[in-house]
Parts: structure tokens; C-alpha cells; sequence
């Protein structure tokens, strides 16, 4: 873990707390790894305390739990969570879709366009990680031309509790192919204004992207995730 640089000593709790955050949620911690407040402190540059707050809130938000005489792990999603939350996003980023169909701006369409020429640039560039931040990208987009500050909050919200299953599971260029199509396929329901179709094509997205994550994360084979 490389060390963080603190300058501003009010900002600390926050950096902790943000950057042990990102450790979990990019998968350079590893579900089930133990978490030790003394040595994270060490390694960081910092006392104890904020440490302890930054554990507390991410067990609060359940990325860590804490088990008596060991300490915190770093909580495993479950197969139930993985179903729960890509139900929760296909209804919020159907609304968000929604309000921005609504508003007919061009610039949202403009943006999707961009976003899906970047991607494919990454498809045999052998950087998971840069096609996942480009596909949240997709989604933020959409959420961003909703006008709603608190459905682009729950949305990136979301998907973070999903990324370091995300990350892996993209590593098969057939599953960024599948996930660049079905950015195709929510861009062309919105150009036509077709909410009817705009609802399929997210439905049928984030489908397969539950698809491809419990392949990775529960070895799930095609036909138990049908």
C-alpha cells in the first residue's frame, strides 16, 4: 500500500477514509483480507484515530465487517446483493433516462457518441480498468442529463459497491464487445426519444452484466445465469 501525503491536517479524516474507500472498491485489498489499524496508520502516514473513523464509516456503509478478537475483513459481495443491485439501477437509470429523454438535449447523445468511440479503443488495449471507467462514464452521462443531483449520487453509489467484481469480470473481450453493444442499443432508443425502448435496452444491459459478474466472482456457468 503506498504511503498517502497529508498536507492539511483538517482533511484528514476525509483522506483516510477516501483512500482505504478506493483500496476495496478498485480490489487492491482483497475480500476476506484482514484489515489492521495499527499497521494501515503506519503504512499511510497517520495516527490511529482517523484510521479508526474511516474503518467505523466503511463498516457502516458494508464494504468491511468486524468480527470479535480478529478485527475488520473486507466483506465479500454475495450473490443476493449482486441480484439486488442491478435491480435497484435498471429502475433508477430507467428514470434517469427518462428525465433526460425529456429534456431533448442533443449534448447527452453527443456525449454517449464520444463515450462508446472512446471504448472501443480499449477493446484490445488490455486495460479492464479503462473500459469499466468508461462504462460507469456511460451511465453517469445518462444520470448526469437527468438533472437529478441525488439519482447520479445513488447511481455512481451503486455501481462502486459492484467495481472490483466489474473490473474482473470485462477481462474477456467478448464481454466488452457484449457490454459496448449494449451501449449501442440504449444510445439509438434514446435518439429515437422511445422510452418503451429505452427501458428494454437497459434492462437487457445490465442483464448481461450481471450475467458476466457472476460468472467471475460465483463461477457461475451460462446456463445457471440464464
Amino acid at each position: 500500500m503506498r504511503r498517502l501525503v497529508i498536507r492539511n491536517p483538517k482533511t484528514i479524516r476525509r483522506k483516510v477514509y477516501d483512500y482505504l474507500r478506493e483500496k476495496l472498491l478498485s480490489g487492491e485489498v482483497a475480500p476476506h483480507e484482514h484489515l489492521i489499524e495499527a499497521k494501515i496508520a503506519q503504512e499511510i502516514g497517520t495516527s490511529r484515530t482517523p484510521v479508526r473513523e474511516a474503518l467505523h464509516n466503511l463498516e457502516m456503509e458494508g464494504l468491511i465487517k468486524s468480527i470479535p478478537r480478529v478485527g475488520y475483513v473486507v466483506k465479500p459481495i454475495s450473490e443476493q446483493e449482486v441480484e439486488e443491485i442491478c435491480e435497484i439501477r435498471a429502475v433508477i437509470e430507467m428514470l434517469g433516462a427518462r428525465w433526460a429523454v425529456a429534456k431533448a438535449n442533443q449534448k447527452v447523445i453527443e456525449e454517449l457518441e464520444e463515450n462508446i468511440r472512446l471504448s472501443e479503443t480499449e477493446v484490445t488495449s488490455e486495460k479492464p480498468k479503462a473500459f469499466v471507467e468508461l462504462d460507469a462514464r456511460f451511465h453517469e452521462i445518462i444520470s448526469k442529463h437527468s438533472g437529478s443531483q441525488r439519482l447520479l449520487e445513488l447511481s455512481q453509489t451503486l455501481r462502486r459497491h459492484m467495481l472490483r467484481y466489474r473490473i474482473e469480470s470485462i477481462y474477456s473481450v467478448d464481454n466488452v464487445l457484449r457490454a459496448i453493444e449494449g451501449h449501442r442499443g440504449i444510445l439509438e432508443a434514446i435518439k429515437k426519444a422511445d422510452l418503451e425502448e429505452v427501458n428494454q435496452a437497459i434492462q437487457s444491459h445490465l442483464q448481461q452484466s450481471k450475467k458476466d459478474i457472476l460468472r467471475y466472482a460465483f463461477k457461475k456457468t451460462s446456463k445457471e445465469v440464464e
